[in-house]
């Protein structure tokens, strides 16, 4: 395959999310959605693919000609259609989280090698060139050592949006650590290195529901850095998440497509454009940018028969670090987050 080859994709799940990758794919250069479950031809049509085939989720995944699929369907079924595809030979782009236990997350690393095949997360929020910047500098040296990082996601949602799908209301699927503030746990994880151990609370403050909708942890690094996360869908009117890095030469803090502070003395702070939106208090207001840039990383990897980026490997670390935070909080222990392979 070359780097100008088509890629023929299959959407499973053509729900709210299913439509942001259906329209997202419009600007991947080479892409052609052929094949969807869910939804409907005529949402499929509005997202600029009028000759996609409405099939069952199997059968887009065993659809001869599909390349790829995107796996947008609810959080508990995200790794056994993620391994149904590798088993196929299908690459497969997982929608957060990858998987919602450790055993499966590891069961996508092990048929992802096994398979040849790329799995990745969706982790948009890794591309942003504000997320990007911030970690070359780490890596580099330039922003010293980490010593304190913390995130809030701080949203909110009202009983609409559970009723709506209510696997959303669903543990550990739906809660607001696991279905909200994901991204910013995989880029704490992604920034800071992967985690030793936390400590964790969990209550359900805002909803009538079995998920939590509200958490608060304390993580070790590898590193002896320490963190703090801290998520709620029940802080109205909902604020832009953000997560800060002190570091043994400042402090940065990075907001929603944007740096929200820079006090590092002698370190150019990095400029960028229009940041992206925030999903702060309407889900559907993230936009596409970081869905373009994810898929143009997929695409890469399997043109290039390299390791995507965020391959399941790497996704494998957050699912440990989410895992870990929930076992605390049902625990009431400090819990060891496993390096796993």
């Amino acid at each position: 395959m070359t780097a100008t080859s088509d890629i023929k994709v299959g959407v499973i799940g053509l729900g709210s999310i299913g439509t942001t990758h259906a329209k997202a794919l419009r600007s991947v250069p080479g892409a052609h959605v052929i094949a969807f479950s869910g939804g409907s031809p005529e949402t499929m049509a509005e997202c600029g693919w009028p000759d996609a085939a409405r099939l069952s989720p199997t059968d887009v995944i065993a659809h001869p000609d599909v390349d790829v699929v995107a796996i947008c369907t609810p959080s508990d079924s995200h790794a056994a259609l993620a391994l149904q595809a590798a088993q196929a030979g299908r690459h497969a782009l997982v929608e957060k989280p990858i998987a919602l236990s450790t055993q499966d997350a590891d069961a996508l690393v092990q048929a992802q090698d096994t398979h040849g095949v790329v799995i990745a997360m969706v982790a948009q929020r890794r591309f942003e060139p504000e997320a990007a910047a911030i970690k070359a500098l780490l890596d580099d040296g330039s922003l010293g050592r980490v010593r304190v990082a913390s995130t809030q996601v701080h949203w909110t949602r009202d009983d609409a949006y559970y009723a709506a799908a209510p696997w959303r209301a669903a543990h550990p699927g739906g809660g607001s650590l696991m279905n909200q503030g994901v991204h910013n746990v995989d880029l704490l994880q992604w920034l800071c290195g992967p985690a030793d151990e936390v400590t964790a609370q969990s209550a359900t403050l805002a909803h009538d529901m079995e998920a939590e909708d509200t958490t608060v942890s304390t993580v070790r690094f590898a590193s002896g850095a320490l963190g703090t996360i801290s998520t709620t869908t029940g802080a109205p009117p909902g604020t832009p998440a953000t997560l800060t890095l002190h570091t043994s030469l400042g402090t940065v803090e990075l907001g929603q497509g944007e740096i929200t502070r820079w006090d590092v003395p002698g370190v150019t702070r990095p400029e960028f454009g229009d940041g992206v939106t925030s999903g702060a208090s309407d889900p559907a207001a993230i936009g596409l940018v970081g869905h373009v840039s994810m898929w143009q990383e997929v695409f890469s990897a399997i043109r290039d028969r390299r390791p995507c980026t965020v391959d399941a490997h790497e996704a494998a670390h957050t699912v440990r670090l989410l895992c870990g935070i929930y076992d605390a909080a049902e625990s009431g222990r400090r819990v060891t987050v496993g390096a796993g392979s």
